[in-house]
């Protein structure tokens, strides 16, 4: 299976697979590194598992961030071939992240996705100039902890207590709310590759995912998963048996011409 050609920094991944029969590009929440999504990589043992590195982080934290998320997938699509069959998993910004960069390579014919897997995240035009929660990237550190722990579940005891580890978190938080409260959703074609939606069951009743057919031609799934906004840090299993899935059919569905 090929692998993707890429500069270093933007793709880390845990280990090499030498069973691997598709890549899974994961796209991290707002403010998150993908360390922990790497770690998937010890249960997906067939497949090779990518984080997707974005700067102003982790091994990327002396690199400005991106303020804006056009230019964000115009660097990241010309810096990375993403080679071979492939699913995309984004969570909550990661989604729109994952979503805007299928588009992106659609757009200019190259290989990208054969499956999306969008977790908790409203659709586009809800993000964009829709969107109906108040701005929290301009808040002051302490009301910006206190709006996150409200919308999405508490951080660590440490984040409160060390003011360092407090600003390794809440400055790239902070930048990837700007960047989703400057997003305009600029219509187009509705994107034509297969979908699975997810979202928490203790999110599911203020969070619509109505609005995504709008954007997608193929929804192919919508689960509720057992959870909060966070539905995997309690049990993984059950959002890794869907990747497992997802791309052992996309890889079926590739050799043999069979639909998903």
């Amino acid at each position: 299976m090929p692998r993707p050609t890429t500069t270093p920094r933007w793709l880390a991944r845990r280990r090499e697979s030498t069973e691997a029969v598709a890549n899974v590009y994961v796209f991290a929440h707002a403010g998150g590194s993908v360390g922990e999504y790497l770690m998937w990589a010890d249960d997906l043992t067939d497949l090779r598992v990518w984080g997707v590195r974005l700067p102003g982080r982790s091994a990327r934290l002396a690199e400005p961030p991106y303020h804006r998320l056009e230019p964000l997938v115009d660097d990241l699509t010309a810096q990375v071939s993403f080679a071979g069959p492939s699913v995309f998993l984004g969570h909550s910004f990661g989604a729109l992240v994952a979503y805007e960069t299928a588009r992106a390579l659609h757009r200019k014919g190259r290989e990208g996705p054969g499956h999306l897997i969008l977790s908790s995240c409203p659709p586009p035009h809800v993000i964009g100039t829709g969107r109906r929660e108040a701005p929290l990237a301009g808040l002051p550190d302490d009301e910006l902890l206190a709006a996150v722990e409200e919308r999405w579940g508490p951080l660590s005891d440490q984040v409160h207590d060390d003011p360092r580890l407090r600003k390794l978190v809440l400055d790239p938080l902070r930048c990837d709310l700007g960047v989703l409260e400057a997003y305009e959703h600029r219509p187009g074609p509705r994107l034509p590759v297969p979908v699975t939606l997810l979202c928490g069951t203790e999110e599911a009743d203020r969070l619509s995912l109505d609005g995504w057919s709008d954007h997608l031609e193929h929804v192919t799934e919508r689960l509720c998963l057992p959870g909060g906004h966070f539905h995997f840090r309690a049990d993984r299993a059950p959002l890794l048996d869907v990747v497992r899935d997802r791309a052992r059919s996309l890889v079926t569905t590739q050799r043999t011409g069979a639909p998903t």
